[in-house]
């Protein structure tokens, strides 16, 4: 019988382990999502936003805001603000709201590099008009890409963050919470059943979140590619003591890629001298002191190492 009751009560331990760990992070985490409900064009939207610095800026996404410049943020302790768009990005579907008034505390934004698949991940938004709703799951596969609302041209917005949270209209702009309670994503989109997508906090999306906040719109220097992560051979790993590089799906025609003379197929190992493990590797260099500058990309293309020069052109409908 001492035998059967071991493992129940290692199970049941586990589980308690497991809520409280899900309950400290939605206390620490709803107070400071805001159910978002903007006035446009198209009438009332309805979304998430999450509060980020003292003085009351807020992240939520670009498709939330739907081409309204404001509306009204409504808080889990009975509070509501008018808040005003300060700029938007489509092409990575983040936006940045401020209020006019008093906010929650600001959350803390973490480093969406360090998650691993497995790892437990929490979702707080106001999914259906259900403020301060939460799920919980974990990361189910980094380093995917989804479409992008931005501009007249398919884009796709790299290296964003899959998980099994269950996600419902209304979650987008919500955050998405490592275990410690830090902020590591932007919950922006549900992918099917049970699948939810999240754009990573990283240094990237910091770039794109602080030009927001200085300038209202992002420069981006625009290459015309489209990658996904993929491992070297073996062989050419241990030359060069790097494990992954970006293999080219897609090349614009035209585009300064293609001019440049790179195909599907290659597999990018270094951009501008620096290793490119990541869609990251690549999208950091993507901003406005790349645009008109030349920029070595070294691929492998059918066993042989390339070097190619790419001259980034400016991406003209990034803030549209």
């Amino acid at each position: 019988m001492a035998e059967h009751g071991a493992p129940e009560s290692s199970g049941a331990g586990a589980m308690d382990a497991y809520s409280r760990t899900v309950t400290s992070v939605a206390a620490e985490i709803t107070p400071s999502v805001a159910s978002l409900r903007t006035r446009g064009a198209w009438g009332e939207a309805k979304g998430s936003a999450v509060v980020f610095t003292a003085d009351g800026f807020m992240l939520t996404n670009a498709h939330v805001l739907g081409g309204s410049r404001g509306g009204t943020a409504y808080f889990a302790d009975g509070t509501s603000a008018e808040m005003s768009l300060v700029g938007a990005d489509p092409l990575s579907d983040l936006a940045v709201v401020r209020a006019d008034g008093q906010t929650p505390k600001p959350v803390e934004l973490g480093d969406s590099d360090e998650l691993v698949v497995g790892q437990l991940v929490v979702a707080v938004g106001n999914p259906l008009g259900l403020t301060g709703s939460v799920t919980a799951g974990v990361v189910s596969g980094l380093g995917r890409s989804m479409p992008s609302g931005g501009g007249h041209a398919a884009r796709m917005i790299e290296d964003v963050i899959q998980t099994d949270a269950a996600l419902n209209p209304g979650n987008s702009g919500g955050a998405l919470a490592d275990a410690r309670g830090v902020v590591v994503g932007i919950n922006t989109a549900v992918a099917g059943i049970g699948v939810g997508l999240a754009i990573p906090i990283n240094s990237t999306t910091r770039r794109i979140i602080y030009s927001l906040m200085r300038t209202g719109r992002v420069r981006r220097a625009y290459l015309g590619l489209v990658t996904t992560p993929a491992p070297l051979p073996e062989e050419l790993a241990r030359r060069i003591d790097q494990r992954t590089g970006l293999r080219v799906v897609d090349v614009v025609r035209r585009s300064p890629a293609d001019r440049a003379g790179l195909h599907a197929g290659d597999l990018v190992l270094t951009a501008a001298g620096e290793p490119v493990r990541n869609a990251q590797g690549l999208q950091r260099l993507m901003f406005a002191e790349a645009i008109g500058k030349p920029l070595q990309i070294t691929v492998t293309r059918n066993g042989a190492m390339v070097d190619v020069i790419a001259e980034p052109t400016e991406l003209q409908d990034a803030a549209a």
